[in-house]
């Protein structure tokens, strides 16, 4: 997803679901203009800016007219399931990457028709690999993002370092250099205890998968993921890391502009914020993430562009996610919105390659690794930061952590090895 944090769940049984079902949610009638009109779901800033798109397609296509339903994030997930029950799903939607293994787990995603495989081409491999289901394209990225260190080069600079260091090993001296010219309150990094994706990133460094036997037990008692689990507690536990939570910083930009911490993990999202808020004498850039022995590995994210099985308009709607993925218009889709561009070609458009703190992201989406498909996967991330909140409390240590982890994992995929074994003895 585009670095939000969204709850996922598994529908028991459509007929229960349908009942949510409001007429708000059906389908449009016939309207009797002799065009084909496609219903068209898209979350957040997208919502709000795609229709400067699709105009322009509708003018290419005037027998198609694009009808464009905004909605928040935070009731996306929930509405498209409910769709899904009351068989009112719109022909095309933007959906998170996280949920993509969950929607064609119920049936609900049109996989990618052989005219349209020339779409998967010039993609980020793990971007690609998060839309694919045994074998099989279900959806179509659309922009991609994912996580890196945005850190205050003039900071560092006063602690003796022109640049970021590549290794943990490294990169933590030079957060205890940073502390140390930021003086007496301030801190080297910031990783808020409520959430995840700091401590995923460290995780993704090592050899082994997160999740093991078919991906239906954790795999967070590893030597690599223990190791991750360490580094993360080391940076508490030396003083780096302020013990705190989102909640309790008042604005990001505020905090990193007065030195509080001078190392931020964050999406492209957080550029335009920075360049908006943040004092101009206040240096700052893009860098990838370190690893244990070099530039590692982060969670690739974004958001895809879905058609589904119960659209009567298939023609149509592949057509609109087509001109959408066109290298030209994901550039002028960046200009609008600031979302980085899915398809690799569009990266050399100025506005994109003219960035200096959009460098970095291309590098860091070409290291990227996919987290786990499998539809308990956000749960049970949410399980692993809260029990790496305890741990940085004191309660575990890494390798209990690790089996803490795991223990919960194997609780929420239970029903995965059932179905596996199910299938096996069938």
């Amino acid at each position: 997803m585009a670095g939000r944090r969204m709850t996922l769940y598994r529908p028991h049984r459509r007929a229960t679901l349908g009942l949510l079902a409001g007429g708000g949610l059906a389908a449009c009638s016939s309207h009797g203009d002799g065009r084909t009109h496609l219903r068209f779901w898209a979350m957040g800033n997208e919502g709000s800016n795609v229709p400067q798109l699709t105009a322009a397609f509708e003018r290419l296509n005037p027998d198609i007219r694009v009808e464009v339903q905004p909605l928040p994030w935070t009731a996306a997930h929930q509405k498209l399931l409910t769709a899904y029950a009351g068989d009112s799903l719109p022909d095309v939607s933007q959906v998170g990457n996280t949920w993509v293994a969950e929607m064609a787990a119920i049936g609900a995603l049109s996989a990618t028709p052989p005219a349209a495989a020339d779409l998967l081409t010039d993609q980020f491999p793990a971007v690609l690999e998060t839309n694919e289901i045994d074998g099989r394209a279900m959806a179509t990225p659309w922009y991609v993002d994912t996580r890196l260190i945005f850190y205050r080069t003039d900071m560092l600079a006063r602690a003796g370092h022109e640049a970021v260091p590549p290794t943990w090993a490294e990169w933590k001296r030079a957060m205890h250099d940073v502390k140390r010219v930021a003086g007496p309150g301030n801190y080297a990094i910031l990783m808020p205890v409520n959430e995840f994706e700091q401590l995923l990133t460290f995780g993704l460094q090592g050899d082994e998968a997160l999740l093991r036997d078919e991906d239906t037990r954790g795999n967070f008692a590893s030597p690599s993921f223990i190791a991750a689990l360490a580094f993360y507690r080391s940076l508490f536990d030396e003083g780096l890391a302020p013990l705190v939570s989102a909640t309790q910083i008042s604005n990001v930009w505020t905090e990193f502009a007065r030195g509080y911490f001078s190392f931020y993990f964050s999406g492209p999202w957080t550029i335009g914020d920075f360049k908006a808020r943040l004092p101009p004498e206040t240096k700052w850039m893009t860098t990838g993430v370190p690893g244990p022995t070099g530039l590692g590995a982060s969670a690739p994210g974004g958001s895809s562009l879905a058609v589904f099985r119960a659209s009567p308009h298939q023609a149509a709607a592949w057509k609109l996610v087509r001109y959408l993925s066109e290298p030209a218009v994901q550039a002028r889709f960046n200009a609008i919105t600031g979302s980085l561009p899915a398809r690799q070609s569009a990266w050399s458009a100025p506005a994109v390659a003219g960035d200096p703190y959009i460098a970095a992201f291309k590098g860091q989406l070409a290291r990227a690794r996919a987290v786990p498909k499998v539809p308990e996967w956000e749960r049970i991330a949410t399980e692993m930061q809260i029990v790496a909140e305890h741990m940085v409390r004191g309660d575990y240590t890494p390798e209990a952590a690790g089996t803490e982890i795991n223990r919960r994992a194997d609780r929420l995929l239970e029903k995965r090895r059932w179905m596996i074994e199910r299938d096996r003895a069938s």
